[in-house]
């Protein structure tokens, strides 16, 4: 009975993402004739329109540069941050870790406009800085929250051991505890790739002009330009979470490691 509510739930998870592949393999005239069906024929033109369309491979280009940079913002932040949160002490560390986590309830939606007038006043909307640079903060809360239990659980021993045998506090630092703390660090890497991949809402107030386009808003702008091709912009949003999807699954046992590490931690 738990399998069977379990593969209950997987199905409603997968149905509607493989419907989008497998819509990009028909045509219009199939999808109009049955909307549920199988393609009879396959047929592969529509992914090939879209990945000979320099567009898409700009867009996805913008999508792997902001989360990539959005990913090594917050592991080097994260874990900078997190060592001394985790390891010193200091008047006010429970404040600051307790804004930290405050800052997990506090999405970016309700932070919007003023976040809008921010990147503004900086001279970085358009451009893809304006929108790394805010996701990178949005993410430190979860980073941190995350890394802090790893650190902790670091044994005083080690470092006092590593001290007496001469290595400096950076020494420590890099030589034992970024290797020691390596799940937690793969696992916000992690996240925080998937969730720049992701993002809409911040590049909608962010950018305007096509060529600096993520994918969100590509297949958003691609949508609307061939509203009629139905089977055409399947094929286009089926790329475009491709890779996000092939990246959270080669990692999903990381992720899951990392979190249950920093709940024990």
């Amino acid at each position: 009975m738990t399998y069977l509510i379990a593969f209950f739930f997987v199905g409603i998870c997968i149905g509607p993402v493989a419907y989008i592949v497998i819509g990009g393999f028909r045509s219009n005239s199939q999808i109009i004739r049955d909307p549920a069906g199988f393609p009879s024929p396959w047929e592969g033109t529509n992914y090939l329109s879209v990945l000979q369309s320099e567009i898409f491979w700009r867009q996805m280009g913008n999508s792997a540069i902001s989360a990539l940079a959005t990913t090594a913002g917050v592991v080097v932040l994260g874990v900078m941050a997190s060592y001394v949160l985790a390891r010193y002490e200091f008047k006010g560390r429970t404040a600051l870790y307790s804004l930290f986590a405050a800052g997990l309830m506090f999405p970016m939606t309700v932070a919007i406009t003023p976040l809008y007038i921010l990147v503004r006043e900086l001279g970085l909307m358009n451009s893809l800085p304006g929108i790394i640079l805010p996701q990178i903060a949005f993410a430190l809360p979860t980073t941190i929250i995350i890394l802090v239990p790893f650190l902790r659980a670091i044994p005083k021993e080690l470092e006092e051991a590593a001290a007496i045998d001469g290595a400096s506090r950076l020494g420590f630092f890099f030589r034992m505890v970024v290797p020691l703390s390596l799940p937690g660090v793969i696992t916000t890497g992690i996240l925080a790739f998937i969730a720049s991949w992701n993002s809409y809402m911040l590049p909608l107030f962010i950018l305007n002009d096509e060529t600096a386009y993520t994918l969100p808003l590509g297949v958003q702008a691609f949508a609307a330009q061939y509203s009629v091709d139905t089977a055409r912009v399947l094929a286009f949003t089926s790329l475009s979470m491709i890779p996000a999807l092939i990246f959270f699954s080669l990692f999903e046992r990381r992720i899951v490691g990392g979190l249950t590490g920093a709940v024990k931690g």
